[in-house]
């Protein structure tokens, strides 16, 4: 059975079983060049993956600098491959993202939110469906970001500390007024509308993940199907629509995808609450950790944070990063890098092959450059080089 929250690799119909990036050493890194200066302290930081680099450009030495250049213009066969990925997306629904079998896990609205982190953990999911028993309807979505407004409830209102064990998910809405949270868009999508649509969705509301939800004809009342994830979405692109993606061969830099500017970062000696702080502050859901270089050992993801207060306590908190992230699973597999002048074919090779939920921007040396998120990706699959007639035959959100 299947979950489509869990973190570990999920295959999808037609794709190969995944295994895991090899480790080379006992220091924990692969996919690198020898240029990488060892890891300071050993389980904090994890092997790094690049895209295959055999689709590079070999013309160019990799040691001459690139000038900064201005976004080259889409050429025609780069937007001739997104066409064809827009055009899959309208023609396959979400139900077809699934897999052959799978479990959901379904929280009920009166659980504590205390008992609700216990069942994450100890079904090895970050997420997972809200349901309302009163009204018996669908009641929105529970993730990492509802552990860090509760955190900062904790640290807004210490005096409320009794209160926090008490709180049931319905109490989340509550928790986001007193703190001064917009609260996020509920969205879902039935299972048969086109894939086109939960993508669009998801990216306007800027949720990474969208469950599907159908009415039951005998009762007529809402029912959750599954949760589709980003991640599952590319990846069922990746693995079926090889003839469209091997098409986009500009590179990262020329078609200027990812953030590049005012990247927060942390170090490994700076406490999780900090880390936690920068996620609010610039309303991110991961942090690179550097050295004093720049350069990158680790990333430090907003689902890093439910292992520190599971159970309920919050004195993890105060821990380091280096310390929380060496409590991660074995099976993690690590940090996915690129560099600007990778193509984004060999990044869809990565996904097609891998778990990824962005990617790491670097140079030769390692040092921190930007970072691709999956809604860039996305993003960049459904809105570039749109034409008229695409505009007219897409789907309404």
């Amino acid at each position: 059975m299947d979950d489509p929250s869990r973190r570990e690799p999920n295959n999808l119909p037609g794709e190969e079983p995944q295994r895991a990036p090899t480790v080379a050493g006992p220091a924990m890194w692969s996919g690198l060049h020898s240029s990488i200066p060892p890891p300071p302290r050993a389980g904090h930081e994890l092997p790094f993956v690049q895209p295959s680099s055999y689709l590079r450009p070999k013309f160019r030495s990799r040691t001459t600098p690139v000038p900064t250049t201005p976004m080259a213009p889409i050429d025609d066969e780069q937007l001739q491959g997104l066409r064809g990925l827009r055009n899959f997306l309208r023609v396959r629904t979400s139900y077809d993202v699934l897999p052959l079998s799978f479990r959901l896990i379904i929280l009920d609205n009166d659980l504590l939110i205390k008992k609700s982190l216990d069942i994450l953990s100890q079904n090895g999911i970050v997420s997972a469906p809200l349901w309302d028993s009163h009204q018996s309807r669908f009641a929105g979505l529970l993730t990492a970001t509802d552990y860090i407004n509760l955190i900062q409830y904790y640290c807004q209102f210490p005096e409320h500390i009794d209160d926090v064990d008490k709180f049931r998910l319905s109490s989340l809405r509550d928790i986001e007024k007193a703190i001064g949270v917009l609260p996020l868009e509920t969205i879902s999508v039935h299972p048969s509308r086109p894939l086109y649509e939960a993508c669009s969705r998801m990216l306007r509301s800027r949720a990474r993940r969208i469950p599907l939800v159908d009415i039951d004809h005998e009762t007529e009342r809402e029912t959750v199907v599954s949760v589709i994830t980003q991640y599952r979405i590319l990846k069922f692109i990746a693995v079926n629509t090889e003839q469209h993606t091997m098409l986009l061969k500009q590179t990262v830099r020329e078609i200027g995808l990812g953030t590049y500017k005012n990247l927060a970062t942390a170090k490994m000696t700076d406490s999780v609450l900090e880390v936690i702080n920068l996620m609010v502050v610039h309303n991110i859901s991961a942090v690179p950790i550097v050295d004093k270089n720049n350069v990158v050992l680790n990333v430090f993801e907003a689902v890093d944070v439910i292992p520190c207060i599971k159970g309920g306590t919050y004195d993890e908190l105060k821990s380091t990063v280096g310390e929380a992230l060496s409590k991660r699973p074995d099976d993690f597999q690590g940090i996915y890098t690129c560099q600007e002048d990778d193509r984004l074919d060999s990044i869809f090779v990565t996904l097609r092959q891998s778990r990824v939920h962005r990617l790491v921007v670097i140079d030769d040396n390692s040092h921190l450059k930007g970072i691709i998120s999956l809604s860039d990706i996305l993003k960049y699959v459904l809105f570039t080089g749109v034409t008229d007639d695409e505009s007219e035959t897409a789907p309404r959100p």
